[in-house]
């Protein structure tokens, strides 16, 4: 055999070789990760993370005020928070008022976060700043409300005078909305169903610890035959508190009728 052709065959097994010895070492070679993507960033050491339901995943049962410690502090002249939820069957069910983002089929939308309303016992303030609320906290807090369009109405109208930012507003409305369980019988119901004031407070009641009757203000539409919407009513700190008395009168001659129909999603 020719020496060139002996020395190829030699350079091909060594390097044969080496690729074996590189491909079968633990120590030069990584194996590949199956585990799952580890998180970017670690939790922060002094914030509890939240506690999930053991019963239904994706239900966070705690208190307000566990979420919203962290939060900034609200410096405008108000007594109490309401936080406003509308029925979103009602809403939909008005020929004057459609919204394609909120109401199309198969959305199946039931109590939608109309907004955070700050409040005093008498009343409320309103437009207490001309601040705007900046265009990528729409798409930070995409899901908070159920159209965009109110994104902008509730800051101007009412986070204005929360004495908050436009984020630490939005944050506090998103804390308040996550803290509070939705009964199941509302919980995007097939069927309509009647029911009333006093229960629907009572299911809330068995559903979120801390809070009374007084904590929620029912309100009617058509004359008090049909849900449209609840009040649930806070501390600045984010307890549960009782309405106030002008609220609760205005919910029960709102909802003057023996019981009224809930309309069932779509």
């Amino acid at each position: 055999m020719k020496k060139g052709n002996l020395r190829t065959i030699v350079i091909i097994i060594i390097l044969a070789i080496s690729l074996y010895q590189f491909l079968t070492d633990d120590g030069s070679a990584e194996p590949i990760n199956t585990e799952p993507y580890a998180p970017l960033t670690e939790p922060a050491e002094d914030i509890a993370p939240a506690e999930i339901s053991e019963t239904e995943v994706g239900v966070k049962e705690v208190p307000a005020k566990e979420i919203t410690e962290s939060l900034e502090t609200a410096t405008g002249d108000f007594d109490f928070y309401v936080m406003a939820l509308s029925w979103s069957p009602d809403y939909c069910a008005s020929t004057d008022y459609q919204d394609e983002q909120q109401c199309s089929s198969g959305k199946q939308l039931d109590f939608v976060l109309h907004g955070l309303w700050p409040q005093y016992n008498s009343g409320y303030p309103s437009y207490c700043s001309t601040e705007s609320l900046p265009n990528y906290l729409i798409d930070d807090f995409t899901g908070l409300y159920p159209s965009e369009k109110l994104f902008d109405h509730e800051w101007e109208k009412h986070g204005t005078c929360t004495g908050l930012s436009p984020e630490g507003y939005l944050l506090w409305s998103e804390a308040l909305k996550v803290s509070l369980v939705i009964p199941d019988i509302f919980d995007s119901p097939a069927e309509p169903f009647r029911t009333d004031a006093a229960e629907l407070a009572e299911a809330f009641i068995e559903a979120n610890a801390g809070f009374s009757v007084d904590s929620f203000a029912v309100y009617c539409s058509g004359s008090g035959r049909f849900l449209k919407e609840i009040f649930v009513c806070f501390e600045k700190d984010g307890e549960p508190i009782s309405c106030s008395n002008e609220i609760i009168k205005k919910a029960e001659k709102s909802c003057g009728q023996e019981d009224f129909l809930v309309r069932n999603t779509r």
